[in-house]
């Protein structure tokens, strides 16, 4: 400790990181949503020949794939650690997205590679809770995972700009590529501060004594029900924890709010050129905005439980009323396809009004994540944090998968009228959240930490 300097802020520091790995992650995963359109263009103008379904079959393979893979990452990253386990992964993740522009039109291999692909980026959010859990304190972990989670928004924003600007600047057959290419090298970059500057709290030297003691100033040790705090540092068999309603209730907030997101970002560009004929440089602006938004989302909704804890509020009660509030932004996506008829709003009103309803249920649902993924660290000691977010991801990414499958199948279903097919899809984006938090109070309807 006498080696520590007076004063320091380094959790910040190392929530930046995250900030950045996250965003790559997600400028990475956000490009085949800027290439629907070329895969589904008949081999006669140039296109793939793909139809909506291919191209679901597409995104559900790395849903799943992904999900498959967090369990495997999450139980991994408790045993190495998250220095080693995030580097791994990110490196992974950003050799197969560049490799993506090497694979022709051949669906099957566009689904080898992206499933490669996401091997990687399983390991993303596992390693980022569980160094939010290390690092941070209870009452600051929702607001540094709104932070870190902002990424995901930061990513898509730059990927809306990026990916259609590389399509019209180079043409389709040489901008999908080069778009791949160029989002998958810019990984490497991260992992030079990361192995620079990361290290756990104990063993790092830019940590001051205070901020050290700040950051383990509240007890993460689990209460038996004998009141007695449980043993630092305890190991929670990883198969006990299937049995536990505390997994239970992350892994079903995860199985009907996940697929969600996966829905907004590869679904939401074409929504854009289905109901209001727009072009993929004219769906670049909005999907920005959607999840330039998102950012306050969020960012504040971290922030919320926080202030009720310091007004006096207990952590589970806080995090569960946030949550609350939170589920209840999304039924703005009810009047989504009200507010999106053109001939009832215009053709300069009912995008903008449409694209606004998105912009409230995007940024709730950052918000609703924060939140969701702190419960794993206020319910489970940090040698077991990766673990619970690899088994409550790959539930999500179960739910991800229907929620791919499910809007290739409405669009062909009703390619003559995509109104209809998109109106089922907000309806369902609009009850998930009260359904989640309905369930999770079921499972878990007080403080119930693991012993």
């Amino acid at each position: 400790m006498s080696e520590r300097p007076a004063q320091s802020n380094v959790r910040w520091i190392i929530c930046g990181l995250l900030l950045f790995s996250t965003t790559i992650n997600y400028v990475d995963r956000q490009v085949i949503s800027f290439l629907k359109e070329y895969y589904c263009l008949p081999k006669a103008q140039g296109g793939f020949g793909w139809s909506g379904q291919d191209f679901s079959y597409l995104t559900s393979a790395f849903t799943g794939v992904y999900a498959l893979m967090t369990v495997a990452a999450g139980w991994l990253i408790d045993r190495i650690g998250t220095r080693i386990g995030l580097a791994m992964s990110l490196a992974t993740w950003s050799f197969f997205g560049a490799m993506n522009a090497f694979v022709g039109r051949l669906l099957p291999m566009h689904i080898l590679v992206r499933s490669a692909f996401a091997v990687g980026e399983a390991g993303n959010f596992p390693a980022s809770i569980k160094t939010v859990a290390e690092w941070f304190p209870k009452k600051e972990r929702a607001l540094a995972t709104g932070i870190f989670n902002a990424g995901a928004n930061v990513g898509a924003m730059l990927a809306a700009l990026f990916v259609p600007w590389c399509l019209g600047h180079y043409g389709y057959a040489q901008g999908w590529k080069i778009a791949f290419f160029v989002t998958g090298a810019a990984g490497v970059v991260w992992l030079i501060p990361w192995f620079i500057f990361y290290e756990v709290p104990a063993r790092h030297r830019r940590l001051s004594a205070a901020e050290f003691d700040y950051i383990h100033a509240e007890s993460d040790l689990p209460i038996s029900s004998a009141g007695a705090p449980g043993a630092p540092g305890r190991k929670v068999a990883w198969s006990r924890l299937f049995s536990l309603r505390q997994t239970w209730a992350f892994a079903v907030g995860k199985f009907l709010t996940d697929g969600i997101w996966w829905f907004y970002l590869f679904w939401f560009p074409d929504y854009l050129n289905k109901q209001f004929g727009m072009t993929k440089e004219q769906v670049a602006l909005p999907t920005f905005l959607v999840y330039a938004i998102s950012i306050i989302g969020s960012v504040y909704g971290g922030r919320l439980p926080m202030t009720l804890m310091n007004r006096g509020m207990a952590s589970h009660q806080a995090r569960m009323a946030a949550m609350f509030m939170i589920a209840l932004a999304p039924l703005v996506m009810l009047s989504t396809q009200y507010f999106g008829d053109v001939s009832h709003f215009g053709v300069s009103w009912a995008p903008i009004l449409a694209v606004s309803t998105v912009c409230i249920a995007a940024s709730a649902h950052q918000a609703w994540s924060a939140n969701l993924f702190t419960t794993v660290s206020d319910m489970f000691p940090k040698s077991a944090v990766g673990s619970v977010t690899g088994i409550g991801t790959l539930v999500g990414g179960v739910g991800g998968v229907i929620e791919q499958l499910l809007p290739g199948r409405l669009t062909d279903h009703f390619a003559a009228h995509p109104n209809v097919a998109y109106g089922i899809m907000f309806g369902i984006c609009a009850f998930s959240y009260l359904a989640a938090w309905g369930l999770i109070k079921v499972l878990v309807p007080r403080p119930m930490p693991v012993v």
